[in-house]
């Protein structure tokens, strides 16, 4: 899938082709509010819509599963009461249940190619810095940030915040050597990509170059910087695109510079929010430039003037924003620029999206029609009451 749209040049009509697409994995659109009936069937099977918070999921890993064992113990958590507490084996069928409502049998199929695929890379692939695969914010984040998150609030948020932009944060996060350890662990994978001339696949249909970090065994650490670090806040900024209810992702590694990507086009991302966090190294150009939130109905509208910023990476700090938030990258003029991108998504919110038609509290395009057309129909009632007027005064 090529994306065009605004292009290294930083010109752009504000209309992105379409969305940027993963060639990872598939997961999460499953749930759905509604009662269980007793005994229930399959087609009876629900989840409920609000999450049990005070649960602790199980670990689905050592169970042979047509989907990723993290999408189980995310999904554990809406389990209605009378099952949260059964067996292992009794929950794990029941979501199994649910998800295949959700998915066709050749979704499934592609699904479970890709869980071969990544055994395959797991029983071959020598990591070369192990630290990496279990995460430890000492090592990995900056203190202001790991202070921020265990206070959880709004305030200790902010106070590490910038918003130059209406629902673009920007904050200091990673370690300097995280960032090297992590570049030099995606180096080492390309190498052994080439030297055992393995087909991978690349972190989306936009990008030529960069590693998906999932596929090599880091899965579990980004669902818990997703669950335990981006959620907190996408809590308090983003509870309009389900920001409260993520409960999957797609973490990888992108590569721009000579030799690899130079830049990429204007598009939206295959999430609720998205994390980007430049890792280094020395480079220039690369500026993030965005253009507006748009649903799907309204993702090539024109972009309007106060929607315009732009952004320059700098190592370590990180860029939160919404998925369909409509962005891109101008091209990267010299040296090497290298990115953590972490796309989270809320089953929730897909399956709600499926309903409606309209997205007032997220959609600007939404929200200027909304306002175009009770303003028309102010304008209507005006004329309609001068006309009546004229009409008592004749």
């Amino acid at each position: 899938m090529s994306l065009q749209g605004a292009n290294a040049t930083g010109k752009s009509n504000g209309r992105p082709n379409q969305s940027g697409r993963r060639n990872g994995n598939v997961e999460g659109e499953c749930h759905k509010n509604g009662a269980v009936g007793t005994p229930p069937t399959y087609s009876t099977h629900r989840l409920r819509l609000s999450p049990n918070s005070d649960h602790e999921p199980e670990n689905y890993e050592d169970l042979e599963l047509e989907f990723s064992p993290l999408l189980f113990s995310s999904l554990e958590k809406y389990l209605p009461a009378h099952i949260l507490h059964q067996s292992r084996d009794v929950k794990a069928e029941y979501m199994r249940e649910i998800l295949q409502r959700y998915y066709p049998e050749k979704d499934r199929a592609r699904i479970q190619k890709h869980r071969e695929y990544r055994r395959k890379i797991l029983s071959n692939y020598q990591p070369l810095h192990r630290e990496l695969y279990t995460l430890n914010a000492s090592n990995f984040f900056v203190p202001s940030f790991i202070e921020a998150i265990n206070e959880n609030t709004e305030q200790s948020f902010r106070s590490i915040l910038s918003e130059p932009s209406p629902g673009i944060f920007t904050f200091e996060m990673l370690q300097p050597r995280f960032c090297e350890l992590l570049m030099s662990e995606v180096e080492n994978f390309e190498k052994w990509v080439i030297e055992t001339k393995f087909a991978i696949m690349r972190p989306n249909t936009m990008n030529k170059y960069g590693a998906v970090l999932d596929d090599f065994g880091m899965e579990s650490m980004l669902h818990k910087l997703m669950e335990d670090f981006i959620r907190p806040m996408a809590k308090v900024f983003f509870v309009d695109v389900g920001g409260q209810t993520l409960d999957s992702h797609h973490g990888y590694v992108l590569e721009y510079g000579l030799h690899r990507d130079v830049g990429i086009g204007f598009h939206v991302d295959d999430s609720e929010v998205t994390l980007n966090v430049c890792l280094g190294k020395q480079f220039s150009g690369g500026d993030l430039f965005f253009r507006g939130v748009r649903c799907e109905n309204h993702t090539n509208t024109e972009t309007q003037p106060d929607e315009i910023f732009d952004y320059s990476h700098v190592p370590g700090r990180a860029v939160l924003h919404r998925g369909h938030h409509r962005h891109g990258a101008r091209a990267t003029t010299s040296g090497s620029r290298v990115n953590l991108v972490l796309w989270c998504r809320s089953s929730v919110f897909k399956e709600l999206t499926k309903h409606q038609k309209n997205f007032f509290n997220w959609c600007a395009e939404c929200q200027r029609q909304k306002k175009e057309r009770q303003r028309l129909s102010v304008n209507a009632t005006k004329m309609e009451l001068l006309r009546r007027v004229g009409q008592t005064a004749i």
